[in-house]
């Protein structure tokens, strides 16, 4: 199973001219069944997508529309387990704790691989692989 960072939700939404392609390789990983995310990239989803300085912002409705419908996928809750594992993972291999829950996250949904833009492209984290979706973009 792959965990999707919330640039892949934010690309998928994306009609900006220069994000095309991403937009393309978003929608199609979304059609994927082996896909996983958790409550953290949900809410970061949502502000980001209603973000009043974003062209083309959702509505509140529209966001939270795809936060339900973003559902269908497994989706792993913040608990304390997670968020423990994090600041373990934070100091261990020194990035922020927000990509620490992203990748804690992940391992506890058993993906071994996070689909994402922002943590380094091939970089494994104990067992937990990142791979930059956008590379040819």
């Amino acid at each position: 199973m792959r965990f999707v960072d919330t640039n892949v939700l934010l690309y998928a939404i994306s009609n900006d001219a220069e994000e095309l392609a991403k937009a393309a390789v978003a929608n199609e990983l979304l059609r994927s069944a082996d896909l996983g995310l958790s409550v953290q990239v949900l809410q970061e989803f949502y502000v980001q997508a209603t973000r009043e300085s974003r062209a083309n912002r959702l509505t509140d409705e529209q966001a939270a529309g795809l936060v339900d419908a973003f559902r269908r996928f497994a989706v792993q809750e913040t608990t304390i387990e997670v968020a423990l594992a994090a600041i373990s993972s934070k100091q261990r291999f020194g990035i922020s704790y927000w990509d620490a829950a992203i990748l804690e996250a992940a391992r506890s949904l058993s993906c071994e691989v996070v689909l994402s833009e922002d943590l380094s492209d091939g970089q494994d984290y104990a067992g937990v692989r990142v791979e930059n979706p956008f590379n040819d973009c």
